[in-house]
């Protein structure tokens, strides 16, 4: 059984909540912030494209509604087991603890554990500011 057991529970439960009437891709997240508080998330599509929000931004904007800005762990569910895409990657660097890890799995039950590192190099970080 995955160590990241509740994660992949609660990614899976809210890519059922999915609105994907375009794409047809249900896309859950959960994240685990830095006191253990876990926030679920899915994709909701827009037919204006630009208005679609992926399953993670609504996953880290629902904890930083509660006041919960630092996330140790990001789980992202597909059928396919595709990985964030860059804006995810660039919000996640915003809220991400320096060892956040992100864990990509599919229906398969297969996951794949990279850092945000690994997924977003040369990150822009709220430290850029402070080097002005």
């Amino acid at each position: 059984m995955s160590d990241y057991k509740k994660l992949r529970e609660l990614a899976l439960k809210t890519a059922g909540f999915a609105h994907s009437p375009y794409s047809k891709a249900k896309v859950g997240a959960a994240i685990e912030t830095e006191d253990g508080t876990l926030f679920g998330g899915c994709n909701v599509e827009n037919s204006s494209f630009g208005g679609t929000t992926c399953a993670e931004q609504v996953a880290i904007f629902k904890a930083v509604s509660e006041g919960k800005k630092r996330i140790k762990r990001v789980y992202v569910y597909t059928e396919a087991g595709w990985p964030p895409c860059g804006i995810c990657r660039q919000i996640m660097s915003e809220f991400a603890l320096p060892q956040m890890e992100v864990i990509i799995s599919d229906s398969q039950g297969n996951e794949s554990v990279k850092s945000l590192q690994d997924l977003l190099p040369l990150a822009f970080t709220p430290d850029e500011y402070n080097k002005r």
